[in-house]
């Protein structure tokens, strides 16, 4: 039977002791090393037994401070005595991938680029080829039909509104009220009615539709505390009351998955998030798509209008930035009650923005490209009134293809025989709401 053989202990090496024995441990003084590297070994004057918590013959117990500046002291020489240009030539490692760069094609792992080629051969099958009016009205009716279908198709019956009034405020250009309605089943739509002061009723009423943020409280005037503001902030500067201001009636809704359409858990991290995932995912896996739902929410709003005898339901606009633009394209596109409608920040191609960079997943309807781009959907509104804005320094929805697109629905336009019906203005600044022309070119078609 093997002899268990007793493990060597190293002892330390006895050092003279430079300062008091009940001092406490200078805190430049280096912890020494024994001739193993090991720490804490080779002490002047005392042995610590680690595991132990105890201290041996000629020691004194160390506190948890003292310990704590010797750490420091300890790192602070070890990081010093790294001369500096070595650091910085160290590389940071990216992939498994590195150094193998002259041995593959680096562009065959890009899964953007990967896209963006298929997109080149997408079969757009029912892109604009019209040539004629009669023959523009045949596509839009056949590619409408085919965009209600991809984004999940509308519920046949519609559920009663039971709509309800919350709250009623009062402002010097307007009165704001506070609004639910049923948009369907187990669905409740929150949203903002602000009546114009000055102008004559029945109101032309314009839908509001916010992009990414906090919400409706973004384009109404409320701050992050609930409170009233005046002053307009980046980057939808409150253009619901710019639009009252400008003496429309403002319908302002909460899209779904912002606000006070969230879940506990999404609302739980703060005012800006938002449920599109996993609500957006959600509509995915039921073969329905948050673009279907948010643009059915603006046809119940249409419905709700309808209700009241202060509107004109024959003089409804639509408009929204960023993903309320998208939105605004697809709705209006749809919904031919919609009699003009202006989309800021968001007419674009699929190919140049929600290809190119990170968007979130409410912005995407499966199949689209294998039928149509992002001008087609727009050219659905002609020859209705319609308007886009783009800022040139846009990251997000690129200036250059706002422009290429928008040169595509205003063919269709002139098709439709209509080419002074779509505008666009683009100005000098990130993605944002700006307004300047948007604006007035909706107050003049729905005057």
């Amino acid at each position: 039977m093997p002899v268990e053989r007793p493990v060597p202990v190293e002892r330390p090496v006895p050092v003279e002791r430079p300062w008091p024995l009940n001092a406490p441990w200078p805190l430049n003084a280096p912890w020494p090393l024994n001739a193993r590297g090991r720490w804490g070994t080779q002490v002047p004057g005392l042995q610590w037994d680690i595991m132990s918590g105890t201290t041996k013959s000629r020691v004194r117990r160390i506190s948890r401070r003292d310990l704590g500046k010797i750490a420091l002291a300890s790192a602070a020489t070890l990081d010093s005595a790294q001369p500096i240009p070595a650091r910085e030539a160290q590389q940071k490692y990216a992939s498994a991938l590195d150094g193998f760069e002259d041995k593959v094609d680096i562009s065959a792992f890009d899964p953007v680029l990967f896209t963006k080629t298929l997109h080149d051969s997408a079969p757009l099958r029912m892109t604009f080829r019209a040539g004629t009016r009669a023959a523009a009205e045949q596509w839009q009716k056949t590619l409408r039909a085919k965009v209600v279908e991809l984004v999940g198709g509308f519920p046949g019956n519609p559920a009663p509104l039971q709509p309800q009034t919350l709250e009623v405020r009062d402002f010097p250009a307007y009165v704001r009220e506070k609004f639910v309605f049923q948009s369907r089943p187990g669905a409740a739509v929150l949203g903002y009615l602000l009546t114009p002061r000055k102008s004559r009723t029945p109101h032309a009423a314009v839908i509001c539709i916010p992009g990414h943020g906090r919400g409706v409280d973004d384009i109404v005037g409320i701050d992050e505390q609930g409170r009233d503001r005046t002053v307009k902030v980046d980057y939808e500067y409150d253009f619901a009351v710019q639009v009252a201001e400008r003496g429309l009636a403002a319908v302002a809704i909460e899209p779904m998955a912002f606000g006070c359409r969230r879940d506990p858990v999404t609302a739980a991290k703060g005012a800006s998030a938002t449920a599109c995932q996993p609500a957006a995912g959600s509509a995915l896996l039921l073969g329905q798509t948050m673009i279907g739902w948010r643009s059915y929410d603006v046809m119940r709003t249409i419905d709700w209008i309808a209700t009241r005898k202060e509107l004109d339901p024959s003089r409804v606009g639509l408009m929204g930035i960023s993903g309320g633009g998208t939105v605004t394209l697809f709705a209006a596109g749809i919904d031919p009650r919609i009699r003009a409608a202006f989309a800021s920040c968001s007419l674009n191609t699929f190919r140049d923005s929600i290809m190119r960079v990170s968007h979130c997943i409410d912005n995407y309807v499966p199949g689209i490209l294998n039928w149509a781009e992002m001008y087609d959907i727009a050219g659905l509104i002609a020859p209705r009134p319609f308007f886009a804005e783009s800022g040139e320094k846009d990251a997000i929805f690129p200036i250059a293809a706002s422009r290429s697109s928008f040169a595509r629905v205003k063919h269709i336009y002139e098709v439709f025989g209509a080419g002074d019906m779509a505008g666009q203005e683009t100005f000098d600044a990130p993605h944002s709401f700006w307004g300047k022309q948007g604006l007035p070119f909706l107050a003049k078609h729905l005057a």
